[in-house]
Parts: C-alpha cells; structure tokens; sequence
C-alpha cells in the first residue's frame, strides 16, 4: 500500500488540494496521451478536470515500460531454440513491475485530496458519466468513510412519463433524488465481470463502471476491495429508454464475502439486489449469506456464471440467470426485463443522505469540524427563508439591490448621456436625486439574512470557505424546484405565443400572452437567487455606505472591510460580478475597492485577461469550466447574467515563460439573452461586446451551430466593438470558437468555413462607419488559420446519459495552448491598470459615444510618467550644458577663447547624451507599460534630439553675446584694472621710501591715508562717476516723444495692465457690422477676445523680461537704450496681433500702460542688476571697498617682505572676486539639482507642480492669489517657485553652507593643484615667473575669471622663489576661504547673478512648456513643449464663470463646466456674435477653439466648485456680474468642503 502511494509520490498527510490543482502549470499545457509514471497523478486530474474520460485510459509511456522490464543477461547458446526456458525466465519477479492499476490512481488521488479537491473530483467523475465512490474504506484502517459532502455540488436532469404520456422533466441535486437503487455483489472470484454487465444495464457505449476488460486494468489493483461505487440511469423521455425512470446502481468491489457491513448497508437500501456467483455451494463459506438474501422480502436476481439457463423465477421476487455461453447483449436484455419488472412492484426508495444513517461508518460532512460548522451556519442563514414566495425573497431580503439601485443606475446613466440643454443645475439635481436614492439605500434595513452572512463572511475561521460552499449548495437546492415549474410555465407561454405570430394573429389574446409571458419572465429574474446576488448586495451595502460616508447602524463590522472579504473569496476560487446583468451596471466603487484589496493581499499581479463572448446558451461557460476547473453556472436555468470575473494562478515555472501571475477570466451573459428580449437588446448587447472586448487581453468568440444569421449578428456586435477598441488605441486579439460541428475532422470543409468567416468580417468591416480599415486583420491582430477554432459536439451520444466527446476535450486543450500563446507574447496588465481600465471603459460606455469619450487612464498615467522622466533628462541635459557654458563663460571672459564652435559644445554634451539616451532605453523596455509607451517612443526621441540642438544652439547663442559683450565693455575692464594696478605700484613705490620708518605705525598709516585720498581724486577726476539710474523717467521720456506728454502723463497715473478684469476699455472696433453689434451694445470684448489679449500680455511680458536678462545690465550697465529695445519689441507685438484676424484694434493707452505696467515690473530687475554694475565698475566704490587690501601689501612692502610674498598677496586679493562668484554659481547649481530631487512640488513634472500651488492656493484662501494664478499662470508659477525656494533655504545653514564649503574646498584644491603644478613647470622649465603666472592662469581658465591680464601693470619680474610664492598663496587663500564661507543669504542672493539663482534655474526648467489657455474656462494646456504639435489638452477643465464667460444678454456668470458642456446640446456664442455653436461641435468656432481637445467628462471634480462657493462675491465683484438666474451655483456644489477639494487634486494630476 506505501509502496503505492511512494510510486505515485503521494503522500497522505500532505493533503493535495484544489487550488493546486486548477494553477496553470507546463504540465497542464500539454497534452498526454501516455505519460511516465511519476507524472500520472498530474495528468489523470488535468484530464479529469477538463471532462475528458479518457483521464482512466492513461498509457505509461514506453521509456517508463523499458525502465522496470527485468532484464535477463543470458548467454545466446541457451536461449536459442528453448522457449519454455525463455518464458520460465521471463515471467520471474514479473509481479513485482506490474503497472499501475487506473481505480487506484483515482482512488490514491481522492484518499490525499482535501474536502474540496474532493469535491470537485467527484463533481467531475459525474459529468464524465462514470460511477462514483459512495462507500470507501481507508485503505489503513479499514474504517468506513461515506463521502456524502463529494456529492452536494451534483444535479442529474432526467425526463419521464406519466400516466397521461406527458414528458416531465427533474432537475435535483442528486443527494436529494428519491430513487429506487439496484445493488450488485458478487462471491467468490466469477469468470465474468460484474462491472461490464452493469455497464450494459446504463450505457453500453460507455464504461460507467471500470472493469477488467479496460484499457490499463490489471489484477493487481490495491485501493478498490471493498469500495462501493454508485451511479445513476437518467432517462430522456423516449420510448425506448432502458428504465422509466431514474435509477441508481451501486457496485461493490470485491468478494462480498470479505466486506460484510458495506453487505448490510446496500441490501438493507437496495430496492433490488443482484448477486454474481460461480454456482450454489452449500459448503460455500458464503452461503449463510447467500440464504440470507434469499430470505429477505426483497428482490433477489442471481447471476450463475458456471450456468447456461435463461431467466428462472424461483419465487416471488427471487429469478436466477445463466451467464455461461451466454450472448452478452440477452443477458443484458434479459436482466434489464427483470430489474424493471422488480421495481415495478418495489416501492422501496433510496436517497444518499440516508447512508449516513447507518452506524459504523465515519460520514466526512460530520467527521470534518470545519465542514460542519459551516453547514450548520448556512443551514441558520436558510432558515431565515424558510415559507417565503421565491419570487418575493430578493425584494424583501436583498433591499440595496432592487428598485433603489436599478433607479440610481438608470439615473447615472441619464447624468453621463445629457439631453439638449441639460445646464449644471439640472445635473447638480440630478447628483442630488443619486445621493437621495444612495441615503434611502443606506437606511434600509439589513435584515437578518444579510447580517448573519456578513457577520460569517468577516470571521475569517477556517470554516469560512465550507460556509461560503454551503450556502450555495443549499442556495441551490431551495430554487430549483420552484426555477424548474417557472421555465417549464415560461415555455409553454412561449411557444403559445409563437405559434400566434406564425398565424399573424394580431387580436387582443397575443397581447395578453405577450403580457403573461413577460410577467412570467419578471418572476423568473426575481426568483434566480444565488450566491451572486448576496454578493451583489454587499456590493450595494458598500457602495451606499462609501455614498453618504458613514456605517449603517444595523452592520456590525465596518463596512470599509467588506471589500476585503470579497478580495479574499476571489482569491479562493469564487467568481465576483463584474457586471450587475439585471440593472446593466458596472458597481464601479465596489469593484475598484475590491480590486484594491486584491492588490493588497496580493501585490499588484500581472494579469492576462482573457474574455469570452456569445450568443446566449452558446456553451461559453461549459468551456471556461473544461479549460480552467472553473465553476461558472452552466445549467439552462442558471445561465450567466452580466459579467463575471476569476482568477485562476499560474504556476511559478511558469510565471517567468509567460510573464504574468494570473488569468483573470471575464464571463460574459450570452448576447440576444431572451430574458432581455425587447428590451434594447442590440444595445445591451454593444456594451456588452464593447466593455469584455476592451478588457480583455485576447477575446474568445464562441459561436455555436452553423446558423447564418446567429452567425450575422455576433459578428456585427464584435467587428463594431473592436473597431471602438483601435480608435482608442487599445490592442486586444481575438480567437474564434465554432462550437458544435458535427465533423470536425474534414480540413477541406474548414477551411472553406475559415475563408467564409474572413470574407464575412472584412465585408462587416467596410460596413462600418468612419471606418477606414479594408478587412478585419487592420482593425485587430487577427489570423483567420491560427486564430478560428472549430469544437466538436459537447456530447459523445445523446444526453442525459451521454458523456462528454473527448475530441471535444481535445479541443479545449489545443484553445488553451493557442490562448497560452497569445498570453506569452502579451503584456498583460497590472491589477491597478485592470482597475484603471475597467473604470474607463464604463465610463465611456455610459456616455454613449464611447471613442468621443473614452479616457484611458493606463495611456494617462504611463504618459506622465514618461514626462517625469522626460524632465529628468531634460535638466540633465540642461545642467550638463550650464556647466559647460560656465566654464566657456569664463575662458571668454579669460579671453582663453575667441570664438565658440557648436561642435565643441555638442562635443561636451556627448557624455551625457549618451547617458539620457541610455535611460531612455531602458525606460522603453523595462517599464511595466512598455507595450504603452511604445507609442511614444519615437516622437520622444525627437524631442531629446530637438531639445538638445536647441541648448547647444541657445548656449552659444549666449556665449556669443558674451563675446561680443566682452569686445564692449573691454574700455572699462582696462581702465579698472589700470587703476588697480597703479595704486599697487604707487603704493609699492611710496613703502620703498618709507622702509627706514617701518616702525612706525602711525607715520605709515598718515602716509598711505594722504596717498590713498590724493590717488583717488586723481581716478575720480580721470572717470567719470556711475549715476543712479530712474527707469520710468525714461519710459515716460521715449513715450511723450512718440505720444506726447499729456497722454502718457495721464496713462502712468492708471493702473497695472495685467490686473484689470477686462481689456474693453483698451479697444475699438477695427470693422462694424450687423454681427458686431452685440458686442458695442454690451460695451465688452467677448470672451475669446478677452483671452487672446491677456494671453498677448502673458506673452509680451515673458519676452521682454527674456529681452532684459540678454542685456546683461550686471556687467555693461543700463542706458536708455535698454527702454528704447523693450518699446520697439513690445509694439511689433503688439502690431502683429492687430494683423491677425481680429476684429478690434488697440487704442495707443493700451500700448502704453502696456509700456509702463511691463517696465514697473522689471523696474527692480533692473535697478538692482545696474547697482551690481556700479559696484563693480564705479571707482568710488570699488576702489574703497580694496583699501584695506592694498594698505596691507603697503605694509608688507614697508617691512621689507619679498617680491614672492608681496606677488602671493596680490594674486590672492585678485582671486577673491572670481572664487566668490565661482562658488555661489555652483552652489546655486547645486541646490537646484538638490531641490528637483527632494522638493515635493519640484521633483516632478509641471502637473505636479500645479498641484501643490492649487493645494497652497486652497490652503491660503487668498482671492486676489486666485485670480492671478487664472488670468498670469506663468507669473504665479515663477512666484511659487522662487517661494519654494526661499522657503527651502531659511535654513541657510542647513541647506546651503554645507554645499559652499563643499565646493569652496574642492575650488581650493584646485587652485592649489594650479600653484603646485606651475611651480614645477617653472622649475623643470627653468623659466621666469612670467611663465609660472601663465601655466597657473590656463589651468584655472576654465572654473574662475581670472587671467595675467588682471595683473598686467603689476611689476612681479624680480619673483624667483615660487616655492615661497606657493606657500603664500596657501596660507592667504585659507582665510580668503574662510572670509568666504562666512557668508549669511542676503549677501549669497546679492552677490549672485540673477539669472544663476537656483529659483531661476528651476523656473527656466519648468517654465518652458505650453502655456495656452482654454478659451472658456482658462484651465491650462498640460503639454510641455512650446508650439507642440496636435491639440491642447487638460486633463479637468474648471467652471467657465472663472474666465468671466456668461450667459448672453444677462450679468449672469456661467457654471458651465466645459467636460460637460461639450456632452450636451447646449451652445454659446463666439466672439459675442450672432453664430451660435453646438458645445459638441465647439470647435466650428474655429480660432482658439479648434485648437482644443476637449473630452465629454462627468467625472467629480470638487476643487473648482468649492472655489466658486468660497470666493462667489468675490468674483461677482472682480466681473461685475453675479451667479444668479441661469448661472445660480446648484446647491449640490456647497457639499464640497475645503479638504475634499484638495483631495480630488490626486486625481487630476
């Protein structure tokens, strides 16, 4: 017995269990017609499960027969001739490596399974029509087990006649059925088989009961001595049936003689018993028994197989038959005759429950604690239903799920498909009338039935799962009586109503049997109750709680762990309703809360979606259950409603083979349901096809028969669903299944089916509209030779008894292996992507014009993330190239170079060009979405290569102003550094003449005092001081000379251009006509003129302060010039706009506040920009600012120190300049890099930095903030990052000395590396310190400006000891340093380059994007290049009352929102005119308007509603109009609070 279950490498305390089994392994991939021994057990149950009966007849293959076949090594001389002696040899230790017998595989399997392995075996065995284990010893112990729990999940259908002839049909769960049981015995061993002769009693064709003649049968069987098996005859109804009615069989296996207590059950429940025996033998030790039966008033037919007799009546009810030479086909017969002519009298019944009466035997239900448990707690929970009307029990038990949710699912539905002139308050109301329904959801009473399954559902004890089965087996059982008497009453009132339409009888009775039937199919929809519909409930229970936020009072768990339950039971096996069949509805917040529990027990998995499709009873879900053990209903009464979801694993061997962890299957309703017949079927229908169609990964298209015009219309449903799937860019694959053709076999005839399907779906394909494919392989990855299935009937025979065709089998097997081919070249889908798409694709649907309005959230968010990484690379780019321009910058300013060659910069670039294109690389194929981003890959691409040609071209763009500045301000670096140098050799030569009073202190300090004051007048007198400068006193002076000084004096007294609410005042109407009189009438620009002016403004404005940054005011100084630059830009702007095509040109006050408002901006800019320049080039002040530098080297000259040391000084007072401005720009670069990184509202992409200035905007509550962010995007942007930064260095000692003296002590070292370096090249050179001044000025040429120019005029020829000179330059640079890092951050802002400030950096970094607005509402365009190709997009328009749009001829702002503007038939007007245009076909405006991608969006969007609440007199106030009459705020918008705006942010952006 070990020795068995060792072989087959069970082992008993291990239990197998179900979820193992029904995981995707490589084995199950396979098929195996013969396998090696070790492997039997694996391909028995994958035969099994997928109701192949051949699963018995299984070969060891030939390599495991060579392997245990004993080899005998005997010497040719004596084999040859001897075959006695051959086969003598041959046949020792022959017992030894017998194979192993098929019922103990079956029974090794169902001794190790667990309870639901079990289960599902045996559920099984019986759609394989072959008998059943009913009674099973333990192959140990010998004790007794009856599995009664195996066959809950049973039903047997039967037809028979009654006294009238009428057919009734019964449909039962076998372990209710009262039958009457025929039992077979046999004693002793008999040269006939009990097993067959029982065969040809229930199914000639068929081996219900395996027998010695089986394929694979040997007498060394182990597990079945003593096992009784049981099985059914199911009558069809006809007349030549065998028996009239259902009738069970049990088999005992084995001598009867040696298995007393199975003796005693079986004859005890057998309305007839049949015994096997060689012959009557009185010393038989099996005779008492043998009386025994005799004896007992119960029918006994005796079977002699050493007797040739035909049929003997010995008594009453006792007959006896000779088997001995017997055909077998009368015996059969002949017994037949007698069993029917027994149970005609008998009126004995048996059940199966009732075997577990009986005493010694161990019954699993009772045995199992969890088992029992839960059968207790599901028979409480039915209880509750006792003597309640089927059709009465979902309304009063299922309260969340009727009227209330149908009503709100169908007012969702007229909220996402608005009629004509449906305004924001009719939709406010409608969202109020959804909360009400979702209330009145939330006070319904649980009831007691739904309290007890939740309060079993959220104990999480192990009996749980037995429960879970329980309820559904007894779920079952308490309908099908009633369900069965409803379709049977549902088709005769079909048929009558037929056969009225055939004879065109139109009078008043079809209408009431039309009537009657459709009542009748009311009450069959309300009495299907399953598991499905208390899931639904819990769904609904979640979903009104999650509505109204709070827990229902009667609900003892949280409903926020509801969801988790569900997850759990997916994870087990159980199916979860995608799709409510009976409402049409997809819970959409119940789903995505499972998911994301799934997800969290999970991780996010990858899935393979796997779809199917069908004409309804088309065998969708029979195939599903054959392919994956899945347990989808499959009976006519039960048929698949809506969709439903399941997981099924995949190993892990094969997890890495198809890159995915699990197949989610969608089950779908069948298309043309008759319950939904006249009821929008062909609607339904679409959804239906369009939703799993898009979900799915690869669409199984079950089409059944060979009906064209079945055939017709699927096919129309798939082609239009899958042409909705490639206008939005989602790429399933399809496989087509033809189910139920009656040969198979014939290739000719197939592939004249595969041509006539292609020909079939390309015509459909031109059908369809705005089509622009030719055949169907364009719209969807298709080959009609590898993608067409054809499926052999189901049955093998006529049902009931029929069992499944195993080429039907094999032809789920070859499906799976294409359906796994698919899988492994496909990418599949996160669970959170899944999530995403199902959201997607319902919402769309609900819109009706599901391509117009689909959102593909997956495109969505893979697509941001690729911008955030298009960010990285971009300041990656950027910051390599500042680097490179900085050092260029200082060679120039060096004049180490003269000219800059854009191949040296792209040279410089190439390193890190590399790199960017490398991690695009791998962002491209190793991103979870890569099948996604492919879309985008190359346009990218080209956006790094412009990208890059743009900052090589902008770089040396800047370089060669820098040239050409240096060739301007070359007369005031010399006359500065002249002056410098004089004052050091006049200096010098004053100590020479004082050295015999260098102790002197006091003599010294009044010499260099009269020497310093007189040497300044001198340079005061030779240079002319440096001015403060009044900016408007020049812009009001180039002005009057062109308007004169009235207008401008008048003009400078308004106020500033970019806040005022309208531009009216500033225009005059260039042309009027009839149309235009509107817009003089109300004396305003209309709205789109409006936003063309501001963004005008927006526009001058960033191109003059661009203007102003390349005057570089820091280092040439301002003049009036600069102005004269900025007006002569500002009015070609301005110009060019008047020559475009608008209708109004701008009056000269416009011009000039324009002037003025962008000069008063720039005004401080520019200030402090000239006061960096006059401390730098005015004498005054630079020379004062040296005095105690140069009295110091006065000094040192008076004490007598050496040229070397006094050289050493001057050198490092030159530096100290060039090492600040050094050190600062890094730093700047630096933090800024530091900031992308660890800043929260900077380490993204633009959108996630308009996010956190929303959140702070709401956080604030400041209006007038608002309204600059609406009407100056980039001027807010620029302020909150300058304030995030600012923000981020108030701890200056934190965030930016580190950095300084960081890079202060790299510059050191550097500089010290040059000294170091030069001194041995003057030394191995043997040259002068001219040399050594020259080699030190190159090595540092690039990183500070600092050349021998710079101490030109200084005499160093008499330095010679560069040892020394290198040791001065140390020790005086050391506190140089030190002096430098002393640094606090208003200095650190001062000193530093406006433009190399790390909030300019960054600004520069995010600001260059697309900054257009949307014509109504001002929302900004998301895409991040400027002058992008294709449309502007935002993913959340706002309310169009922001943007001051109204309702014409009223001051009513509008609350249009402009998503679900474009959805209705509302209009508006552009340009204030006559021509009124459909918001759906907004972009017939033309301008602006078509410029804009707009998608019809019903989607929450809190933030702006609360903002036009929280500020609305505000904003009356700002546009002097007011939200009242057609543009009242709906009450609905006032729920939003503060918290729920900023939340709904997250999923903006």
């Amino acid at each position: 017995m070990e020795h068995l279950f060792h072989r087959l490498h069970l082992h008993r305390n291990n239990k197998l269990r179900a979820a193992d089994v029904l995981q995707i392994t490589k084995h199950s991939l396979q098929t195996h017609e013969s396998c090696a021994e070790e492997e039997l057990i694996q391909t028995f149950l994958q035969k099994l499960l997928m109701m192949n009966y051949r699963a018995r007849y299984i070969n060891v293959n030939k390599a495991s027969e060579h392997d245990r076949t004993q080899q005998r090594h005997t010497n040719s001389s004596e084999d040859i001739g001897d075959i006695f002696k051959v086969v003598s040899l041959s046949n020792e230790g022959k017992s030894q490596f017998d194979l192993i017998h098929p019922m103990d595989v079956q029974m090794a399997v169902f001794h190790c399974a667990d309870g639901f392995l079990k289960q599902l075996i045996v559920t099984k065995l019986s759609q394989c029509q072959y008998a059943l284990p009913l009674l099973v010893p333990d192959p140990f112990t010998q004790q007794i087990e009856f599995p009664l729990w195996t066959f809950r999940q049973i039903n047997k259908s039967w037809k028979m006649r009654n006294i009238n002839n009428e057919i009734i049909s019964q449909n039962q769960p076998i372990y209710k059925a009262q039958t009457p049981m025929v039992s077979f015995f046999r004693f002793g061993s008999v040269s006939s088989s009990k097993s067959q002769l029982m065969n040809s009693l229930i199914n000639e064709k068929h081996n219900t009961f395996f027998h010695r003649n089986c394929p694979g049968s040997s007498r060394t069987r182990v597990l079945m001595d003593g096992v009784v098996e049981i099985a059914w005859f199911c009558p069809s109804g006809s007349y030549d049936d065998k028996f009239n009615d259902c009738v069970a069989f049990c088999n005992l296996h084995g001598d009867v003689g040696d298995h007393e207590k199975q003796l005693e059950i079986l004859t005890e429940m057998a309305s007839v018993n049949v015994v096997l025996l060689p012959q009557l033998d009185m010393n038989d030790r099996s005779a008492e028994k043998i009386q025994n039966l005799f004896r007992i008033t119960k029918p006994l037919i005796c079977l002699f197989t050493e007797e040739e007799s035909t049929v003997v009546k010995m008594k009453k009810g006792k007959f006896k038959i000779g088997l001995k030479d017997r055909n077998q086909s009368d015996v059969s017969e002949e017994l037949r005759r007698v069993i029917n002519d027994c149970l005609s009298e008998s009126s004995s019944i048996f059940t199966l429950k009732d075997v577990s009466k009986h005493s010694d035997i161990r019954v699993d239900e009772e045995n199992d604690e969890d088992c029992r448990r839960g059968r207790e707690a599901a028979q409480q929970m039915m209880s509750l239903l006792e003597k309640k009307d089927l059709t009465e029990i979902k309304e009063s038990f299922l309260p969340h799920q009727g009227k209330l949710w149908h009503q709100w699912s169908q007012k969702n539905k007229e909220l996402h498909r608005p009629q004509a002139d449906m305004s924001e308050m009719e939709i406010s109301r409608k969202k109020t009338e959804m909360n009400n329904i979702r209330t009145q959801q939330h006070e319904s009473n649980s009831g007691g039935f739904m309290k007890f399954f939740i309060e079993e559902m959220t104990s999480n004890d192990k009996h749980d799962m037995f429960f879970l089965k329980w309820l559904r087996i007894l779920l079952d059982e308490y309908i099908s009586a009633d369900l069965s008497a409803l379709h049977h009453k549902y088709n005769e009132k079909w048929s009558t109503v037929v056969k009225l339409k055939e004879s065109h009888d139109k009078s008043e009775q079809l209408k009431t049997e039309q009537t009657e039937l459709e009542k009748i199919s009311e009450e069959l929809q309300a009495a299907t109750f399953g598991m499905e519909h208390i899931m639904r409930e819990i769904g609904q229970i979640y979903e009104s709680c999650s509505s109204v936020r709070k827990n229902k009072k009667d609900l003892q768990v949280h409903f926020s762990s509801l969801p988790s339950r569900a997850a759990a039971m997916m994870i087990s096996g159980f199916p979860l309703e995608l799709m409510d069949g009976d409402a049409a509805h997809v819970p959409l917040i119940w789903i995505s809360a499972v998911l994301d529990e799934l997800i969290k027990k999970l991780g996010d998995q990858r899935v393979f979606v796997l779809s199917v499709l069908g004409i309804q009873n088309s065998g969708k879900s029979t195939m599903l259950n054959a392919m994956f053990g899945l347990q989808f209903a499959v009976s006519a009464g039960r048929c698949t409603r809506g969709a439903f979801m399941q997981l099924v694993k995949v190993s892990d061997e094969m997890k890495t083979q198809l890159n995915f962890d699990y197949i989610l299957v969608v089950d779908t309703e069948g298309l043309h349901a008759l319950e939904l017949a006249g009821k929008s079927t062909r609607d339904h229908d679409n959804e239906l096809a369009t939703f799993v169609g898009g979900l799915g990964n690869l669409t199984l298209i079950n089409i059944f028969g060979e009906n064209p015009s079945e055939m017709q219309d699927i096919l129309q449903i798939v082609v239009q669903a899958f042409m909705r799937m490639k206008k939005v860019r989602l790429n399933p694959s399809c496989v087509f299944v033809h189910q139920n053709i009656s040969d198979v076999t014939a290739g000719e005839k197939n592939m004249e089916g595969r041509r006539r399907l292609q020909e079939t779906l390309d015509e459909m394909t031109k059908l369809t509209e705005d089509c622009d494919a030719e055949c169907f392989s364009d719209v969807i990855r298709f080959d009609v030779q590898k993608d067409v299935k054809y499926f052999a009937q189901l049955w093998e025979g006529s049902p009931p008894m029929a069992p499944p065709n195993p080429n039907y089998c094999k032809n789920v097997q070859e499906l799976k292996t294409t359906i796994m081919s698919h899988a492994s070249i496909s990418h599949g889908m996160m669970l959170t992507d899944l999530k995403d798409r199902v959201k997607d694709l319902w919402e769309a649907l609900l819109k009706e014009r599901f391509v117009f309005s689909f959102r593909n959230s997956l495109e969505i968010a893979a697509y941001r993330r690729l911008e955030s990484e298009y960010n990285k690379w971009s300041w990656n780019l950027h910051t390599t190239m500042k680097e490179t321009e900085n050092k260029l910058h200082n060679k120039i300013e060096n004049k180490a170079i003269h000219e800059v060659d854009e191949t040296d910069l792209q040279r410089e670039l190439k390193k890190t060009s590399e790199e960017v294109e490398k991690s695009i690389l791998d962002f491209f194929e190793k991103d979870k979405d890569k099948h996604i981003l492919i879309h985008w890959k190359t346009s990218f691409e080209i956006r790094i290569n412009e990208l890059q040609g743009n900052i090589v071209e902008e770089t040396k763009r800047k370089l060669t102003e820098i040239l050409q500045q240096r060739h301007l301000k070359k007369e005031i670096d010399d006359q500065r550094t002249h002056h410098e140098n004089t004052l050091i050799e006049k200096s010098k030569k004053l100590a020479l003449e004082l050295r015999n009073k260098a102790n002197d202190e006091k003599t010294l300090k009044k010499e260099f005092d009269l020497f310093w004051e007189q040497s300044v007048q001198e340079i005061i007198r030779d240079t002319p001081a440096i001015k403060d400068i009044d900016i408007m006193k020049d812009v009001r002076e180039i002005l009057s000379d062109i308007y004169g000084s009235v207008s401008v004096d008048q003009c400078s007294k308004s106020g500033d251009i970019f806040s005022v609410s309208s531009y009216s005042e500033y225009v005059k109407k260039s042309r009027v006509t009839e149309k235009d009189k509107a817009m003089l009438d109300y004396g305003s620009l209309s709205e789109e003129d409006e936003a063309q002016i501001r963004s005008l403004v927006i526009d001058i404005d960033h191109q003059t302060a661009k203007e102003i940054q390349s005057f570089n005011i820091p280092k040439m100084g301002y003049n009036i010039s600069c102005i004269q630059k900025l007006t002569v830009t500002i009015k070609s702007r301005v110009t060019k706009h008047e020559e475009e095509s608008v209708k109004y040109v701008f009056k000269n006050e416009f011009f000039i506040d324009l002037v003025f408002s962008i000069c008063k901006r720039a005004k401080k800019i520019i200030t402090d920009q000239h006061g960096l320049f006059r401390k730098a080039n005015d004498p005054v002040i630079y020379v004062k600012k040296k005095r105690e530098e140069y009295y110091s080297i006065f000094e040192k000259n008076c004490h007598g120190a050496t040229s070397a040391a006094i050289f050493g000084e001057i050198i490092c007072q030159k530096l100290k300049e060039p090492i600040e401005q050094s050190v600062y720009k890094k730093t700047a670069r630096d933090l800024a890099d530091e900031m992308r990184s660890n800043c929260e509202s900077l380490n993204g992409n633009r959108s996630n930095l308009e996010k956190h200035i929303l959140t702070k905007l709401a956080n604030e509550e400041n209006f007038d903030k608002y309204m600059n962010y609406i009407d100056n995007p980039r001027d807010h942007f620029k302020s909150f990052i300058r304030d995030e930064v600012s923000r981020y260095i108030t701890e200056f000692s934190v965030s930016v000395l580190p950095k300084m003296k960081k890079n202060i002590e790299l510059l050191q070292q550097k500089i010290m590396k040059a000294a170091h370096e030069s001194t041995e090249h003057v030394q191995v050179n043997r040259g002068d310190v001219g040399l050594w001044l020259k080699r030190f000025t190159q090595q540092l040429s690039d990183v500070l400006i600092f050349s021998e120019k710079d101490l030109s005029g200084v005499n160093h020829d008499d330095v010679d000891d560069f040892n020394l000179l290198e040791d001065v330059i140390r020790n005086k640079l050391s506190v140089i340093m030190s002096d430098i890092s002393r640094i606090n951050r208003e200095t650190f802002d001062e000193k530093l380059d406006l433009k190399e400030r790390p909030d300019e950096l960054l600004i520069d970094h995010f600001c260059q994007c697309c900054w257009v607005q949307c014509p109504f509402c001002a929302a900004i365009c998301t895409k991040t290049i400027e002058n992008h190709d294709g449309d502007h997009i935002v993913p959340f328009h706002r309310v169009n009352g922001l943007n001051g749009w109204f309702y014409r001829r009223t001051t009513n702002l509008s609350t249009s929102i402009c998503t679900s503007a474009v959805a209705s038939d509302k209009s508006f007007y552009p340009n204030a005119s006559d021509d009124k245009v459909l918001w759906r076909e907004y972009r017939k405006a033309g301008g602006v308007f078509a410029k804009w991608s707009i998608t019809p969006d019903l989607s929450e969007l809190p933030y702006w509603k609360w903002f036009v609440c929280r500020f609305q007199k505000d904003l009356e106030k700002y546009y002097k109009k007011t939200f009242e009459g057609s543009g009242e705020i709906p009450d609905e918008w006032r729920n939003h609070k503060k918290q729920d705006a900023i939340q709904s942010l997250d999923k903006c952006f």
